[in-house]
C-alpha cells in the first residue's frame, strides 16, 4: 500500500474547488460543490454539482468512477461542502457514499441548511471516519456564496470596477471610458452572465446610460437590472427603460416617493414602460435608500442569490460603510493620472486611521494582456 501523502488534503480539496466553481451561474440557488474520489493515492471519481435540481457533486463523482469500471469502496471522498443528510429533490449524498463503500470523506465547509446539514454525522454513525479540514481556501470558499444567503438572508455581493495604478476610477471631469482593455471589459460580460442581479446609482445611469447586458459571452443567466434611485430620477429615455420588457428593471426608490401623490407621474411613466418600482425606507441618518434592505428584498422577493454591483464612489463607499461587499473583482489597468481631483473607487467614508479601512483577503490574480484581475474576498470570522 502506498505512504499517504501528507499534502493529498490540499490537493485534492483545492481540486474539488476548481469543480465546483464549474457550476456557477447554473447550480444556483444550491451551493457549488465539487467531489473527488481518490483510492491508494488515485483519483477514481470526479464530479461537480452543475445545475440546480441535477445529481450532486457526489454522485457525479460516484457515476464517474463507475464508468471508469472503478469501484469507490476503500476509497476517500474530499468534497467541498459535508454530503447532504436527507433525501430532498435529489437522495441523500451521505447515504450514497454509505452505499458505495467509502473508507473516509473529508470535507471543507459544514452544510449550514437546518433540514439537509449534518451528513457527517451520518456517515460518521454508518462507521466511517468524516472530517472537517481547511486544507484548501479555495474548497472552503466555493460555500461561501451559499452560506451568506442561508445564514443571513443576504445575497453574495460583488462589486467591480476598473481603476489606474494610483487607485482612480475616472478623470475629475468623470471620464472613464475606458480605462481598462478589451479583455477585462470581456471578463465583465463574463461575470454579468453569471450572477442574478446587478446593481447600479441613478449617478452611473446619468452618466453613461449602460445597458448592464452580458455581451459577446454565453450567458448562464439573465440577470436583473437594479437602479438606487432614491427620487425616481430614472430617464425614460435610457437604455435600462428601453429594455425593461424584455430584461427585468427595478427601480429602487425612498418609500414616500413610492407612493406619494407628487411623484405619481414618474412612477407611471417608469411603470407603463415596463420597470419596477421598489419603495424601500431611507438610509439611517445619510441621504439615499437602505441599501442592506435593498439586498435582502432581493433574496426574499425575487430569490437572488448574488449580486454584482457597477455603480460610482457613493453607493460603493456606502457598501462599504455597511459591510456589505462580499468579493471584490478589480481590474488594474498600466495607466497613472496622478491627479488629486480624479474620482476614487469608493467615497463618503470617514477613516482617520488604517484600523477603520475594510480588509480583504486576496483569492485570485490573472494577468489580462496589460491589466491585471485581482479578486479579492471579505476575510472570514
Amino acid at each position: 500500500m502506498p505512504t499517504p501523502d501528507p499534502a493529498e488534503p490540499r490537493r485534492m480539496l483545492d481540486l474539488a474547488g476548481r469543480l465546483a466553481l464549474r457550476g456557477v451561474g447554473r447550480a444556483e440557488p444550491n451551493p457549488l460543490v465539487g467531489c473527488v474520489l481518490v483510492r491508494d493515492g488515485q483519483i477514481i471519481g470526479l464530479g461537480h454539482h452543475r445545475r440546480d435540481g441535477g445529481p450532486h457533486a457526489e454522485a457525479e463523482a460516484l457515476l464517474d468512477a463507475s464508468r471508469r469500471g472503478l469501484s469507490a469502496a476503500g476509497a476517500t471522498a474530499y468534497v467541498t461542502l459535508e454530503p447532504c443528510a436527507v433525501d430532498g429533490r435529489q437522495p441523500s449524498c451521505a447515504a450514497a457514499l454509505v452505499s458505495a463503500g467509502v473508507a473516509r470523506v473529508v470535507f471543507a465547509r459544514p452544510d449550514p441548511h437546518p433540514r439537509k446539514g449534518g451528513g457527517a454525522a451520518v456517515l460518521r454513525a454508518s462507521g466511517i471516519p468524516c472530517e472537517q479540514s481547511d486544507a484548501s481556501p479555495l474548497a472552503r470558499g466555493v460555500g461561501a456564496p451559499f452560506a451568506k444567503r442561508l445564514t443571513t438572508g443576504l445575497p453574495w455581493t460583488i462589486a467591480k470596477w476598473a481603476q489606474t495604478i494610483d487607485g482612480r476610477v475616472a478623470t475629475r471631469t468623470g471620464e472613464s471610458r475606458w480605462i481598462s482593455g478589451e479583455l477585462a471589459r470581456a471578463r465583465v460580460h463574463r461575470l454579468r452572465g453569471r450572477v442574478d442581479a446587478i446593481i447600479t446609482g441613478i449617478g452611473t445611469v446619468l452618466a453613461d446610460d449602460p445597458l448592464l447586458t452580458a455581451r459577446g459571452t454565453r450567458a448562464r443567466r439573465l440577470a436583473m437590472r437594479v437602479v438606487a434611485d432614491t427620487d425616481l430620477d430614472l430617464p425614460v429615455a435610457s437604455q435600462l427603460v428601453r429594455t425593461a420588457r424584455d430584461i427585468t428593471t427595478v427601480a429602487a426608490c425612498d418609500s414616500a416617493v413610492a407612493t406619494a401623490e407628487v411623484f405619481e407621474p414618474r412612477r407611471r411613466a417608469l411603470q407603463d414602460a415596463g420597470v419596477r418600482v421598489l419603495g424601500l425606507p431611507s438610509a439611517g441618518g445619510a441621504r439615499g435608500i437602505d441599501l442592506r434592505e435593498l439586498l435582502r428584498t432581493l433574496v426574499s422577493a425575487h430569490g437572488v442569490c448574488t449580486v454584482m454591483v457597477e455603480a460610482g464612489p457613493g453607493i460603493l463607499g456606502a457598501m462599504l460603510e455597511q459591510d456589505l461587499i462580499d468579493e471584490a473583482v478589480v481590474y488594474i489597468a498600466p495607466m497613472v493620472l496622478g491627479d488629486d481631483m480624479a474620482k476614487a473607487a469608493a467615497a463618503g467614508r470617514v477613516a482617520p486611521s488604517l484600523s477603520n479601512g475594510r480588509i480583504f483577503d486576496l483569492w485570485r490574480v490573472r494577468p489580462l494582456g496589460g491589466d491585471v484581475e485581482l479578486t479579492y474576498r471579505r476575510r472570514e470570522t
